[in-house]
């Protein structure tokens, strides 16, 4: 077989082996990529998880403080009716 017939063969085997090697890494970045992304979407799974046990407790002081306003509201209801020296707005008249 004349030379040039085995330098193109060379060439060739060359260029495919420039196509695996090419293929595998980029392959390799790729599930690199993945497996990064998988870890980012956990930590954001965690810190909306975090977020809405926050929001819940947050909503429960709410309402907490909400009921306290009311019975301090309806003490002091109490303690004005009960204080004879409290002006109502029938003494006014």
């Amino acid at each position: 077989m004349a030379a040039w017939i085995w330098i193109l063969i060379a060439i060739g085997a060359l260029v495919v082996l420039g196509f695996v090697v090419f293929g595998a890494r980029r392959n390799r970045e790729k599930t690199q990529r993945r497996e990064q992304a998988q870890e980012l979407r956990q930590k954001a799974d965690a810190h909306t998880r975090q977020a809405e046990e926050r929001e819940r407790v947050a909503q429960e002081q709410v309402q907490q403080a909400k009921e306290a306003r009311q019975v301090a509201a309806e003490v002091g209801a109490r303690a004005d009716r009960v204080d004879p020296d409290s002006e109502t707005p029938d003494d006014t008249a």
